[in-house]
């Protein structure tokens, strides 16, 4: 049996009768990014330029030194997608683009690993397996450990994904662009394995958006009539069967465009990476301390597991019902010490939850913020302006946060 078992062969893809789901905004969107973007340059706002919060892991960096320039010029993401500790994992990426990110986790799976890209878009897959030898020759590696198919992330049944299959997602900045995300969502649900987590970075709008900005081409070309209200991330998530979502860090997004500006009105943006994780249905409602070993590659010292969750290595922590059964059932199990706290579980105040969840609240309070993605002035990068660091703690949530 083929060690890519994960698929139908490529000629089976009903890419032809996929039906109305897919006609309208979605094919606008592989004519937005397959024809019109040549280059992340090319769009209107600072979605594909949000830099990350804290530092990638060195392994990352590194394995992004060797991705091939082609791949990463065509890179449209709006933020890291590189979970620890991926060593042997199999691995989906929703929509892959030009395949920067399966490039960067086909190094850091290593060989006996597997990175899967599915993406909808012609170009794009075409230059994404273009370059697979490349990269299996620059990783030294007897064989190729990654795969690219053209399908929806909607529908990884027809792409045959079968169901507790994978061991990690993710997904950089295409959510916002599919018109159905609970399907997306569901899928991710049924592909993991039991323990497994879907980990992405995507637009967040700060109110829900109207219909009729939905309907404008260029604006859900870019993300932002399609965005998520930042809320509906957390009941959709948890409504499907996933944990809380959990926040790992965030960015404004802001307009270069005075006319999108003028169409999104008081709408405002920001990109917020999340990480989910598929539990076992029946769990203990029991807090326990639990102790880092700090086993995880380039997180010796200790592993920041999200805003809310750093783990220094030796130092005992007790945490929520939740945060123990994730860390308990996923692949981080082997890298903690687990007991029993003597405590009363934990009941989460809901309003305080969802403001700790906000990625404009955490924008704010890093003070991240894309300034400038340059066009013309700069051959790479953005400008990031650090507009003051505010402790949200003392924060209201409302409606936009």
């Amino acid at each position: 049996m083929s060690r890519y078992w994960l698929f139908l062969p490529f000629a089976f893809f009903p890419f032809s009768s996929c039906g109305s789901l897919y006609t309208g905004g979605v094919l606008s969107v592989q004519k937005y990014y397959g024809a019109r973007l040549q280059t992340s340059r090319d769009l209107q706002t600072s979605a594909a330029c949000g830099l990350p919060a804290r530092r990638p892991p060195r392994s990352a960096v590194e394995a992004l030194k060797l991705v091939h320039p082609e791949v990463c010029k065509k890179y449209f993401g709006c933020g890291p997608v590189i979970p620890e500790k991926l060593q042997g994992c199999k691995v989906l990426d929703l929509g892959s683009g030009s395949g920067r990110d399966c490039y960067i986790l086909s190094k850091l799976v290593g060989k006996d690993g597997l990175v899967i890209g599915i993406d909808m878009t012609e170009e794009l897959i075409a230059v994404s397996q273009k370059y697979i030898q490349y990269h299996q020759e620059q990783f030294g590696y007897d064989k190729p450990n990654t795969v690219f198919v053209q399908g929806y992330m909607e529908k990884l049944c027809e792409a045959g994904i079968q169901s507790d299959a994978l061991d990690v997602l993710v997904s950089n900045c295409v959510i916002c662009l599919c018109p159905d995300k609970k399907a997306i969502f569901t899928e991710a649900y049924r592909v993991l394995k039991e323990g497994g987590e879907f980990y992405f970075s995507d637009m967040y709008s700060s109110e829900v958006i109207p219909e009729h900005l939905k309907q404008d081409p260029v604006l859900w070309g870019e993300g932002m009539g399609g965005s998520l209200y930042w809320r509906d991330l957390i009941s959709l998530a948890q409504g499907i069967g996933f944990s809380t979502p959990y926040l790992v860090t965030a960015s404004h997004i802001i307009i270069h465009d005075s006319e999108l500006l003028r169409k999104a009105g008081n709408i405002t943006y920001a990109s917020g990476t999340y990480r989910l994780f598929k539990m076992p249905k029946e769990l203990t409602n029991q807090d326990a301390v639990v102790t880092y070993k700090g086993t995880v590659l380039d997180h010796l010292d200790e592993l920041e597991f999200d805003v809310l969750h750093t783990f220094k290595t030796g130092v005992p922590v007790t945490v929520d019902a939740e945060m123990a059964a994730v860390l308990q059932q996923s692949r981080f199990a082997q890298d903690f010490c687990f007991k029993s706290s003597d405590l009363p579980a934990t009941v989460k105040d809901s309003t305080d939850q969802r403001c700790q969840l906000s990625p404009f609240l955490l924008a704010d309070r890093l003070g991240l913020a894309v300034t400038q993605c340059s066009k013309t002035r700069y051959e790479t990068g953005c400008e990031v302006g650090a507009g003051g660091v505010r402790d949200v703690t003392a924060v209201t949530c409302s409606g936009g946060e």
